[in-house]
């Protein structure tokens, strides 16, 4: 089995459709229902987040498979990878505890939630290790993986949380997530810190996963 050609018809496609979509839950996410009224607006989501790096990477793939670009972008693909498999698992994980941990609201349609939190990254993923063949210089997404978690904690913490009132929690108030808001600021550095060597478990997990799929190529 030899690897797709990226610029053959069928990862034209592929390639395409994953664009498209990724752009239709970015517009609806961003601009149709994005709250603005709420200081950080939508951006105050990690999903979110996660889903622009993906639309963003989308984007570049497409322009390569159609000659409009030189770059594959690895870096690039390696953090959307990343975000999107820690903003899912963190996603998943808090819904099956409580789904009061994720909003105080009513939730987003099935079809949107299953896209943003599964289906969207599960096809960033493919085109990652299967077409792009990413993850072959790992350590190069290290600084851009823990910047981005850097950038995002500092976020929430310094401009959204002191500048909102809700969610109201035990500990605090302001922070984008319910259950943030229920622990200490010594909780949730350790939480923080954790997502960060999760990050790490992950690119290291990506990279794994590229080389045996290389690997099979090979053989």
């Amino acid at each position: 089995m030899s690897a797709p050609d990226p610029h053959g018809r069928p990862v034209l496609i592929y390639r395409w459709a994953v664009f498209l979509l990724a752009g239709a839950a970015t517009i609806k996410q961003i601009v149709i229902d994005g709250d603005y009224s709420d200081p950080g607006g939508p951006f105050r989501f990690l999903t979110n987040w996660a889903l622009l790096l993906a639309f963003l990477n989308a984007s570049r793939m497409l322009a390569f498979s159609e000659r409009r670009s030189e770059r594959q972008w690895p870096d690039l693909t390696a953090v959307a990878c990343v975000a999107n498999l820690l903003m899912a698992a963190l996603y998943w994980a808090l819904r099956f505890d409580d789904p009061g941990n994720l909003r105080d609201g009513p939730g987003l349609p099935t079809y949107l939630d299953l896209y943003l939190h599964l289906f969207g990254p599960l096809l960033l993923w493919i085109d990652a290790l299967f077409i792009a063949r990413g993850f072959r210089r790992p350590w190069r997404s290290v600084p851009w993986i823990l910047m981005l978690v850097a950038l995002y904690v500092a976020w929430i913490e310094l401009v959204v949380g002191p500048a909102s009132d809700v969610p109201f929690g035990s500990a605090t108030s302001g922070l984008p997530y319910p259950f943030l808001n229920n622990m200490e600021p010594q909780a949730r550095a350790i939480l923080y810190g954790g997502v960060a060597v999760a990050g790490m478990a992950a690119l290291a997990l990506f990279t794994g996963m590229a080389r045996l799929v290389s690997g099979r190529v090979r053989a």
